[in-house]
Order: C-alpha cells, then structure tokens, then sequence
C-alpha cells in the first residue's frame, strides 16, 4: 500500500544560510582558494563537503590560519575576541555573520554598556550563543532552562534584559521568558523578537502538518539547532519524528504501514538532499507529494562590500 508526503513549505534554506554560501562561493570565485571559513559556514555536512572540494578550509581556531590569509565567518557571528585575533593575524575578513544574530550582538552591546544583567536564553555550548557571550562575558548569562534560574533566586538586580538565540524554539522561550517575568518585575526585553522569522515560519508549518501525518521526517544534520528543534515539535505535536540527514538514514521499517508522511528540512539543508530523499522514498511506496505552503519568504540579505554587494 502507498503512502502520501505532506511537504512543508516554506523550509530548508533561510535568508541568512543563502547569504553565508554566497559569500563564501562568491570568495572561492574571486580570490580563489584555499579560503579559511571560521567553524562550519552552516551547519550542514554536504554543504560543507562540497565547499571543501572547492578549497575551503573549515577550522574552529584562529590560530590555525596562517598570516595575511582570506577568513569568512560563518553564519553563526562570532565574539569580539575572535575578531580581534583575526586583526592580530593581519586576516582580511569577510563577515557572513546572520543579520538577526548581528541584531542580537548589537543588542547585547547596548544592554551592557547600560548597566544591564543580561539574560540569554539558549544553548550554553551552541556556536551562536558563545559569539553573543563574548561581547559582554561580565554581564551576560545563559539560561539554557528553568533550573539555571534557579541559581539566581533570591538575588536582585537593578536593570534585566532578557535575549535569546535566534533558532530556539518559540515554544521553549515563551515559557522561560514567562517564568523570568514571573520571578523579576523589571524585565526589558528587545523591541523585536530575537528568534529569526525563517525559524518560526518553519516550526509553524510543522505544527500545522504534524497532526495530521502517520510519521514525520525532518530533513537536517544532527548538528543543527534549528533542525532539532523542528524534530521535537513534530513529536510535541504527536507524531513520531525523525531527523535524517541523508537517504541512508531513512527508517525503513518505520514507513511501511503508513498513510502520510510529514517532511520538513532545516534553514541549513539544501533543496537537492531534500529532492534526493523525496526520490528514494518513492522506491518505499510514496504515491504522491502535496506541497502544503504557509508563509511566503521573500527576505534577502545584502552582501559585504569586498565582494561586490548590489
């Protein structure tokens, strides 16, 4: 018997994933390799992979570039120190930092410079998070869930603002920001919301296809914040998940008794793995494909001067 596949759109990649891999073609093409890329331009293997085929060069630590070289920040914005070890090295940068992680830095800059303690909601270890961190360690801390803001009861402070990771789910911050508000009356919070529009047009879609589909498949790298995040509100929505990131990680066992399937992709998984997965399954009995749209994405993002931006 076959089944259908509900596929969610808009999905895969935002505004700010399409930027970072433009920059980083667009670089490749004009100064040629190799070109060093600070952590995974996104966080996304095949991506990557095909980058380093090119002569891209993905490494975590500054030092580990050599003097006067091209260096691309990924997506995920990095902290003043890393910026300012770059200038030591004499690198040219080329930022493909995420406007909305940008946004965030800016706001953390200004919270501290005016004596604010800052909440930063997301997770401790998340690339992101460690850029955000850095631009003001002495007044920034991370809460990552509600026992973290256990460790401040009892305490008071003058001035509190609160920010988050952009790819976090809203779900998950709604009820930490509710708990905070709870806890400390004089919360500020940011005039915008921090969690990026491509992440809640995402989890939104999924949210809406979840309970309607026997399975459903997230299409992303384990690595992924944004990715993982679609996977759990599949679930939290009532239906068993599954993040792949390729078509050897189709459960097969899992689709044989079903009549819809869900599919979804991650801001940083690209079309062609999505199409990939989508011709395999046809293999397994999947009929027919319904595109289900929401929101339309029209958002694109400028690019830096040295490259030649519009």
């Amino acid at each position: 018997m076959g089944f259908k596949i509900y596929l969610a759109k808009p999905r895969g990649f935002c505004a700010g994933v399409e930027r970072a891999i433009e920059i980083l073609d667009l670089a490749l093409k004009k100064f040629g390799p190799p070109i060093y890329v600070r952590h995974a331009i996104v966080h996304n293997e095949k991506v990557v992979r095909e980058f380093e085929k090119r002569g891209a060069i993905f490494v975590e630590e500054i030092e580990e570039i050599p003097e006067g070289s091209i260096l691309i920040f990924s997506a995920h914005g990095v902290s003043p120190e890393v910026r300012e070890k770059a200038k030591k090295k004499n690198l040219k940068v080329i930022d493909a930092t995420c406007p909305l992680v940008t946004k965030v830095h800016l706001e953390a800059k200004y919270f501290a410079k005016n004596d604010y303690l800052i909440l930063l909601i997301g997770h401790k270890n998340h690339v992101e998070v460690q850029g955000t961190l850095g631009e003001a360690p002495d007044r920034i801390i991370v809460i990552e869930k509600k026992e973290d803001l256990d460790k401040l009861d009892g305490k008071k402070f003058e001035k509190l603002a609160i920010l988050t990771q952009t790819t976090l789910s809203v779900d998950d911050t709604k009820d930490l920001i509710n708990e905070i508000q709870k806890r400390f009356k004089n919360i500020v919070k940011p005039k915008a919301d921090d969690i990026c529009y491509a992440t809640q047009n995402r989890q939104d879609m999924v949210k809406r296809l979840a309970p309607f589909t026997d399975l459903f498949f997230v299409i992303g790298s384990k690595k992924s914040s944004n990715s993982n995040r679609l996977k759990e509100i599949a679930e939290k929505y009532g239906t068993k998940a599954y993040l792949i990131n390729d078509k050897s990680e189709i459960p097969v066992k899992e689709i044989e008794n079903i009549n819809s399937l869900g599919i979804t992709s991650g801001a940083s998984t690209p079309e062609n793995l999505v199409m990939e997965i989508i011709e395999e399954l046809k293999k397994y009995g999947a009929e027919e494909v319904i595109e289900i749209r929401g929101i339309e994405e029209n958002i694109k993002f400028s690019l830096p001067t040295e490259l030649g931006s519009p």
